[in-house]
């Protein structure tokens, strides 16, 4: 049996578009090899750095210090603005004293409030803290223990450290004439320390140094509430204007030079509170302990004037 014959031309004419089509898909699929080859040798592309989210800025409550100022028998307008800030709820991180203000601020540390605030202070007179001594036979015509007594009475003899209320008591150095910031021992001997007029009341001997008043070096002590953390200082300034009365006492002339010479001292150093209260104290000598209600209002309308700038103040956080 004869089997068919396949035509050459039939044959050669059918295979060309499939040789055309292998070549086409050989070098499509040689390019896409090369293509992938190359991409598997090159390196993969660096993540996205993304910047870590900003740490919200956490603010604190401000520590308020009061800076209680000297002046003697004027300082019994401390007592009331202390009472108005109990009454609004607002109670100092920190308090600082210089004579008159140690005084009263170191009663205040150790938790006295309220009426019995009011009763200390009622009991503070020159009875109290009068011990007369022969001046030309000492250095000053007080001594001071009595003082001294009466104020480790009231704190119940806690010394500085152990307040409640972080207290700051400022004196100066008889030798150095620098001023001394008190943070830790014997409270009524600080105070009596710093409370030391001299020609007044004789230097008070600490370890192996003398001090007398600190308000010889800040009669208000702003910068020393700031050096004990306060971010909110409000300055309590009882001293008064010099007047053209005539000094009767060797006693009243020297508070009057005080007065003349803190005040000076007092136009810097009361630029740096946060708050300044003047009680209207006009009339009211530093020797004047008959008028201690008075002074007491004086400090109370002084401080519900300054209330609305205290809250402002505590109320803005700090980092």
């Amino acid at each position: 049996m004869t089997l068919p014959e396949i035509s050459p031309s039939a044959s050669s004419s059918d295979s060309l578009p499939r040789r055309q089509a292998l070549r086409w898909l050989g070098g499509g699929m040689g390019a896409a090899t090369l293509l992938g080859l190359t991409a598997c040798g090159s390196a993969p592309p660096a993540p996205t750095q993304e910047k870590p989210p900003a740490r919200p800025v956490v603010l604190r409550k401000p520590r308020l210090a009061l800076a209680l100022g000297g002046g003697a028998a004027r300082g019994f307008a401390h007592v009331g603005a202390l009472e108005v800030l109990e009454e609004a709820g607002i109670r100092p991180d920190i308090v600082v004293g210089t004579s008159a203000g140690s005084v009263v601020g170191s009663i205040y540390a150790s938790g006295l409030r309220g009426k019995a605030l009011r009763d200390a202070a009622q009991g503070l007179d020159k009875n109290a803290i009068t011990d007369w001594q022969v001046p030309f036979l000492n250095r000053g015509l007080l001594r001071g223990a009595a003082l001294e007594r009466f104020i480790n009475q009231q704190v119940g003899n806690r010394p500085i450290q152990a307040m409640p209320i972080k207290l700051g008591i400022v004196a100066t150095d008889l030798k150095s004439g620098q001023g001394i910031l008190f943070r830790s021992g014997n409270t009524g001997q600080a105070v009596r320390a710093s409370s030391a007029v001299p020609g007044v009341f004789e230097p008070v001997r600490i370890g192996s140094r003398e001090y007398v008043d600190g308000g010889l070096v800040a009669p208000v002590p702003v910068r020393y509430a700031r050096q004990l953390g306060g971010d909110v200082v409000v300055a309590i300034d009882i001293s008064s204007e010099p007047t053209a009365e005539a000094a009767s006492s060797q006693a009243q002339v020297v508070l009057k030079t005080f007065s003349i010479m803190g005040r000076n001292i007092n136009t810097n150093e009361l630029k740096t509170a946060d708050v300044v209260l003047r009680p209207a104290l006009a009339g009211v000598s530093s020797a004047d302990f008959s008028n201690r209600e008075r002074s007491i209002e004086a400090g109370r309308a002084a401080m519900r004037q300054a209330l609305p700038r205290i809250r402002q103040l505590l109320a803005q956080g700090v980092r």
